[in-house]
């Protein structure tokens, strides 16, 4: 059975809710997008302390699991994605932020035109609506994504901000402005106390408006090509209720499964490096051999403390308190429910000569169980999470089997680098700095990871191969680049090297992860490469005047 459309998006995640808007927003294109998992119509995917839940839900998540590795103690570490309409914007952490301009800058000087700072930044607020502080020469307002600062602190998370001051560390109310250094409070895609996922953004008001069909448990199995030998897409073939089906695209396949979906998809399709898919039992159709490579994330290592003097989101989160936070949220008010996990940030530099930050700490007045991700523990604590901006480790997704489900090869090469072993230490060594300050001192019990006894950087670097894990940040699998690059596996129009009508657009095509959490940048990519398939005109960088704070709802 088959039907056709102008444009068959694979993936309804950020990058692929937004184009499905952006598309049909003229009036003159259908779009029909294929979804593997269900609904997002669950109330955890709108609560924001819901994520906790959603990131254990078999239902809603791709349950991947990295390779073992002697770099992170020979561990095999868990990589759940989205599986759900939405991505994993659905289940995310819902901190917004760009990176600096220097990432971007970075992708133009690596041969990807058109892709420079001043190139991305009108497409950065193009999809954005800033409500609060921020200079409107860098930030959007009249955009889709709503994109607010917390309206809950409390004494702890100010201190930690001051803290910083006392380690010339400035406070920074928005790095996403025009610079990112500093200290300051995570924004977030939450408005009115609900979290706000792409799908809520774009792809619900894209439907609402026609021109979009949305099949949700329909998992793509190949791509579709004109014949044997041809070049050209042409379609998918996904599973859905047990039976098989074609979708048919008139104009252009867009592959937006996400990067660890996207280059198994193309893999099966016999699109990749020959010899994984000669070793999976796939025929080649194009060899490819960057398909698959260049894979990065942010490894991110948590420290913990035990907390006195206040009350923590440990105690919060449970008995009679956490009545009160639910009856708090249900009526408006600030509540820990309403919350990102991660309320502070520190963007700054691992030795005294940078002049760009490379390294990130991340604070919260809660702490976890020992062993446990995301279960809060029993009594008052805070902790820090530290980790590099931009690694140098590389690995790689190979499909082991034609199969659909079949586990695929997934290896981060987590601080595989020296590099980032050094900077991880130096990373972890500023966030003791920051919980030892005298603005932290009234709140600070005593240390409990890693604990006093470790002091050198042997000891340090072995607390981070044992205790880090993902920052669910994974990019670079169908990296952009120029004809030059032979592990290039999109130009920097997004189209697939060497095919016709079939393109790329999602956080697999970056080359380098940026020094942010990626929904922004992804969301930024497909905004420009709704552009580029509509052919239309880029945006060009205008200077706004600045017009001050916004409290626009």
């Amino acid at each position: 059975m088959a039907d056709s459309f102008d444009y068959v998006i694979v993936g309804s995640g950020p990058a692929g809710s937004l184009l499905a808007n952006r598309l049909t927003e003229d009036g003159d294109a259908t779009v029909c997008v294929l979804e593997a998992g269900g609904s997002d119509r669950h109330p955890y995917v709108r609560i924001p302390a819901g994520f906790v839940k959603l990131l254990y839900d078999p239902a809603r998540l791709w349950e991947f699991e990295t390779e073992a590795s002697d770099a992170v103690a020979g561990r095999r570490l868990r990589l759940p994605q989205g599986r759900i309409v939405g991505g994993s914007s659905a289940i995310n952490g819902l901190a917004y932020s760009r990176g600096q301009a220097a990432d971007f800058d970075d992708w133009a000087a690596a041969g990807n035109a058109g892709w420079s700072y001043r190139d991305v930044l009108p497409y950065f607020k193009r999809s954005e609506r800033r409500i609060g502080d921020g200079d409107d020469r860098y930030r959007g307002r009249t955009g889709a994504l709503p994109i607010t600062n917390p309206d809950w602190s409390n004494a702890l998370t100010d201190a930690f901000i001051a803290g910083a001051g006392e380690l010339t560390i400035p406070c920074n109310p928005d790095y996403n402005g025009e610079r990112q250094e500093g200290a300051g409070y995570f924004q977030r895609n939450i408005h009115r106390g609900r979290r706000v996922s792409a799908a809520h953004a774009f792809l619900h008001p894209a439907r609402r408006r026609g021109g979009v069909d949305l099949r949700v448990r329909a998992e793509a199995q190949s791509l579709l090509f004109e014949g044997t030998e041809s070049t050209r897409a042409t379609g998918v073939r996904y599973r859905r209720g047990g039976q098989m089906y074609d979708v048919m695209a008139r104009r252009e396949v867009l592959v937006c499964a996400g990067t660890l979906n996207s280059p198994q998809l193309l893999q099966r399709s016999g699109i990749g490096p020959a010899t994984v898919l000669q070793q999976a039992g796939v025929d080649v159709r194009h060899d490819l051999p960057g398909v698959g490579e260049n894979l990065r994330d942010h490894y991110t290592v948590r420290m913990t403390a035990r907390v006195r003097n206040i009350t923590t989101f440990n105690e919060l989160s449970r008995g009679w308190r956490r009545s009160v936070e639910i009856a708090k949220w249900l009526v408006g008010a600030p509540s820990v429910i309403a919350l990102s996990p991660s309320l502070v940030h520190v963007f700054w530099m691992s030795r005294p000569e940078l002049t760009r930050g490379d390294i990130q700490v991340l604070f919260t007045p809660g702490s976890y169980k020992e062993g446990k991700t995301y279960e809060l523990d029993d009594e008052p604590g805070m902790s820090c999470g530290a980790r590099q901006q931009r690694p140098f480790s590389v690995g790689h997704v190979h499909i082991r089997s034609a199969a659909v489900g079949a586990a695929p090869s997934v290896q981060p090469n987590y601080l595989a680098d020296p590099r980032d072993q050094e900077v991880i230490v130096q990373a972890l060594k500023l966030a003791r700095r920051l919980m030892a300050t005298r603005a932290v001192a009234p709140y600070f019990a005593h240390e409990l990871l890693p604990g006093a006894a470790v002091n050198s950087d042997d000891e340090w670097l072995d607390f981070a191969r044992r205790r880090g894990s993902t920052a669910y940040h994974l990019v670079g699998s169908c990296k952009m680049g120029p004809a030059i690059d032979p592990m290039a596996v999109v130009d920097a129009q997004l189209r697939v090297r060497g095919l016709q009508n079939l393109r790329v657009v999602d956080a697999s095509v970056m080359p380098q992860v940026p020094s942010a959490n990626t929904l922004a940048a992804t969301l930024m990519v497909a905004e420009k490469a709704a552009d580029m398939i509509r052919s239309k005109s880029p945006l060009t960088f205008t200077v706004t005047p600045f017009t001050g704070v916004h409290d626009g709802a």
